[in-house]
């Protein structure tokens, strides 16, 4: 859905920008918790090895979310068949009454399409499924808000309003009790519990909190904020009204930071002072010593040494589009995805404007490339098993499977509008629905 309010950009930036609408304190929650085709182009070689923890009466499932027209495509774990679909947002027309009634959530509404977008409404960011496939947790940009759904019918058991006017990425705690939400023009993350939607937490963050990971033993949550990646000012001063954008690491236990950091200093320190400090997607080694981050309009990504909290190298991908402005880079995205394989040799590398998927190496950097396969990937996780990594192909709107030892894809699926998130979780047993 496109504008249909005569609302000027500028206003619109205002308000995405917190104006009207975003908390910098870490005070009262404003959310409440509220009881409410397939197209196989290639076979798999062998089935894989799924170990996403799953409950008796459950089968392990791909989830793949289509933030433009609020679909999630389930398919199977082990075939890579498609075995049907999920509405991410049946409660639209209520919700839609809702922000016609509302000024403020009306122009915000508009905002999120036009600055942020693309001109399309965001209906699903993120999803996370319960290990026993009862509920999946969603996020809903546009709505402002995470919802579980009922897998089995498709409706809605509570619904969370984040702070501020937009909902982003999620993370789920290894124990598959609480997710963590990045409020996006709230300046916060909030703790929910995925059986409840109860807040059971927050911390505060800088500005459009972004990606959040938790450590292995779910004691830790390492996140980043990004800035206003919805503005055009993404050259010398100016670069600065793009807002905080910090990286942290919190304690899951006092939700107090164990360090906080603007990373400009230590690029600085490293010898790429006019790298941008906004962190996107993110991935570590198993022990969480070294991480890879991806930066706003870098194509590549910079290893950091998260002890002695120093770069410590820099691995540079290609540019297939060096005559492109990077204020016409989506959002910011240079590269939007990453990914470590099992046992630490590999990274999987979404060359988002570049149109390609990267397998690195990463104790040499060296690198393959894979092109052709479709347009826009935005993002990449791996698997359990640690040998595949899915891609979201956002531009031609399907996703793959690609061996990342072999640096080739295993299959390829048609899903819906402009996927993004894939998550591994599970359905409940025999589960299916037509698509």
């Amino acid at each position: 859905m496109r504008l249909t309010a005569p609302l000027t950009p500028l206003f619109m930036a205002l308000i995405l920008a917190g104006c009207m609408g975003e908390n910098d304190s870490a005070g009262e929650s404003n959310g409440s918790a509220e009881p409410q085709s397939s197209t196989v182009q290639t076979e798999p070689e062998s089935e894989p090895s799924v170990t996403v923890p799953v409950e008796d009466g459950a089968n392990p499932v791909v989830f793949v979310g289509s933030n433009w027209d609020g679909v999630i495509d389930v398919i199977d774990g082990e075939s890579y068949v498609k075995i049907g679909r999920i509405n991410g947002i049946p409660d639209k027309d209520e919700r839609m009454r809702e922000i016609w009634l509302n000024p403020i959530k009306l122009a915000a509404f508009h905002g999120i399409a036009l600055l942020i977008g693309e001109g399309h409404n965001q209906y699903v960011d993120d999803m996370y499924s319960t290990r026993n496939g009862e509920l999946l947790i969603v996020s809903r940009p546009s709505f402002a808000d995470v919802v579980a759904i009922d897998i089995a019918s498709n409706d809605i058991v509570w619904r969370f309003e984040v702070d501020g006017i937009r909902s982003d990425h999620m993370a789920l705690s290894p124990d598959g009790t609480e997710v963590a939400v990045s409020a996006s023009t709230g300046k916060v993350v909030h703790i929910l519990d995925v059986w409840t939607g109860e807040e059971k937490a927050r911390f505060p963050t800088g500005n459009s909190p972004h990606e959040n990971v938790y450590s292995k033993d779910g004691k830790k949550i390492y996140h980043a904020s990004i800035g206003h990646v919805f503005t055009a000012a993404d050259r010398g001063a100016l670069k600065n009204i793009k807002g905080e954008r910090i990286f942290k690491v919190v304690d899951t236990e006092t939700w107090e930071d164990i360090k906080s950091f603007d990373i400009s200093e230590k690029l600085a320190d490293a010898g790429y002072p006019d790298m941008s400090p906004a962190i996107r997607p993110m991935a570590h080694t198993e022990d969480e010593k070294f991480f890879y981050f991806q930066l706003s309009f870098f194509h590549g990504f910079v290893e950091y040494d998260m002890e002695n909290d120093k770069i410590t190298r820099v691995a540079h991908l290609p540019n297939r589009v060096p005559n492109l402005p990077v204020e016409l880079y989506v959002n910011d995205s240079a590269h939007h995805g990453i990914s470590m394989g099992g046992g630490d040799e590999k990274l999987c590398v979404a060359g988002t404007m570049s149109d390609y998927v990267a397998i690195v190496d990463r104790e040499t950097f060296e690198y393959e490339l894979l092109e052709g396969l479709g347009e826009k990937p935005y993002w990449i996780t791996r698997d359990a098993s640690g040998e595949n990594c899915f891609v979201s192909w956002s531009g031609t709107d399907q996703m793959s499977v690609i061996n990342i030892e072999r640096a080739e894809e295993v299959v390829r699926v048609d899903v819906g509008d402009h996927p993004q998130r894939i998550r591994e979780g599970s359905v409940p047993d025999g589960w299916t629905t037509p698509f």
